[in-house]
């Protein structure tokens, strides 16, 4: 097993090609068993006229005339992100928007700020914790779909003891649908932080499912998948990952978990957490320290965050080696009117901007974890 390498100030994943033939040779075999990763150049010919726009928006002409573009495939997934030298080269953007903060207070004394008056209940009644409460969502997904209520107004006042609670209760809402309905065993838990990210409503709050018959898609999809790799490779899948991130310098380190700045990111910023199991208090606070440096280190206020885990109750499926899997996401400034999503990103492959390896160097030199 590799140890883990600090990433130096000029990897840049632009370099990735590089970077991989650089590894020991059984961190680089691993690295090319799971990644697919190409480089190619985009070429343009600018006219005169645009020359000085594009020295004053770019830095030089240089820099545009010829583009660097890596694409980086997951060969067991076939998750794949496109990153292009003229973006990812650009200092991350961690600036902090005061109007947003009015902008979420003016909001207070909206229905999620008396929970109990203003929200309806499951059939099962409410789950209350020492940081919220749930409600029954009004407008479902699915048979079983509730919303967890936090009693902070703000989204954005994160600890990692108040998100630990969030989850607490997150997943005792699980165990109730699960008494309610035994086939209800499929549980996902989902977090929209604010529009820019799907959140309907400003007041701080989660959401949370359980489906039956068989998980959602995409979480069973990722089962399959690690199922097929340790059948044909007799490895786990998921300490195969997290080995050629941390190999790679782009591993985070933190306490009971394994945690990365993806390689095959769906949009900016993703970070990947692999916890032992969804009730582990050491995967819940580890998703709040990570959160907590999300906003206060890269400056994200409007996010996504997502849990894969395993069924609640006995199933066909074989789950014995599936841990449970976050994913946490940068949606942008909630202030952009443009869509971070578009075309490539619905039905070809991530087109994004940051550059993983500087967004796991910040979090490591700054995160409160």
């Amino acid at each position: 097993m590799s140890q883990p390498q600090e990433a130096p100030s000029w990897r840049r994943i632009t370099d990735l090609p590089a970077l991989i033939e650089g590894l020991p040779p059984g961190d680089r075999s691993l690295a090319r068993r799971i990644l697919d990763v190409s480089a190619t150049t985009g070429r343009l010919d600018p006219p005169q006229a645009m020359l000085p726009w594009i020295e004053g928006s770019f830095g030089s002409v240089e820099a545009v005339t010829s583009q660097r573009i890596v694409k980086v495939t997951n060969r067991v997934t076939l998750e794949g992100t496109l990153f292009n030298e003229l973006r990812a080269s650009r200092p991350l953007d961690t600036g902090v928007s005061v109007d947003l903060d009015r902008e979420i207070a003016a909001t207070e004394g909206d229905p999620f700020c008396r929970p109990k008056e203003g929200t309806p209940a499951d059939v099962f009644g409410r789950v209350d914790g020492e940081h919220a409460t749930t409600a029954s969502n009004i407008a479902k997904y699915d048979g079983f779909h509730g919303v967890i209520v936090f009693d902070d107004h703000n989204p954005l006042h994160l600890t990692p003891e108040k998100v630990s609670d969030y989850l607490y209760v997150g997943l005792e809402w699980g165990r109730r649908a699960l008494e309610a309905d035994p086939e209800a065993r499929y549980p996902f838990l989902m977090w929209n932080c604010l529009w820019r990210a799907g959140g309907s409503i400003i007041h701080g709050h989660a959401q949370v499912t359980a489906t039956r018959k068989t998980h959602y898609p995409k979480v069973e999809r990722l089962r399959r998948a690690a199922a097929a790799y340790k059948a044909e490779h007799r490895s786990d899948y998921f300490t195969d990952l997290h080995r050629v991130h941390d190999a790679l310098g782009l591993g985070i380190p933190l306490q009971g978990v394994r945690a990365f700045a993806s390689l095959t990111p769906v949009k900016e910023k993703e970070l990947v957490v692999v916890g032992r199991g969804p009730e582990d208090e050491a995967l819940h606070r580890a998703v709040g320290a990570l959160l907590q440096g999300y906003v206060s280190v890269l400056g994200a206020r409007a996010f996504n965050v997502a849990f894969y885990m395993p069924p609640l109750g006995p199933t066909e499926e074989d789950w014995s080696d599936f841990p449970t899997v976050v994913h946490l996401v940068d949606r942008g400034d909630p202030a952009n009117r443009t869509s971070d999503i578009g075309a490539m990103e619905l039905y070809a492959a991530s087109v994004v901007a940051s550059d993983p390896f500087r967004v796991a160097q910040l979090l490591r030199d700054g995160s409160p974890a």
